[in-house]
């Protein structure tokens, strides 16, 4: 790889290194508190997967219901 391509390739690594930070303290957010930063972190792609699909839904329920969300 030429020099370029390294760097392109090291600032790739660091919006996809930030993007999963975000999901994972988005996910610790929404938990809150039933599942901790270390557990969320530990998760694999595909358990963070499914449980931002829960949150979704839940909010979508949420806010269907009208009941409050904060």
């Amino acid at each position: 790889m030429t020099s370029l391509e390294i760097e392109e390739e090291i600032v790739s690594m660091d919006r996809s290194s930030k993007a999963l930070r975000k999901e994972i303290y988005k996910l610790g957010w929404y938990m809150r508190g039933a599942l901790s930063i270390e557990e969320a972190f530990s998760m694999d792609a595909l358990d963070r997967e499914i449980v931002s699909e829960i949150v979704k839904e839940n909010l979508e329920t949420t806010k269907e219901s009208k009941l409050p969300f904060f």
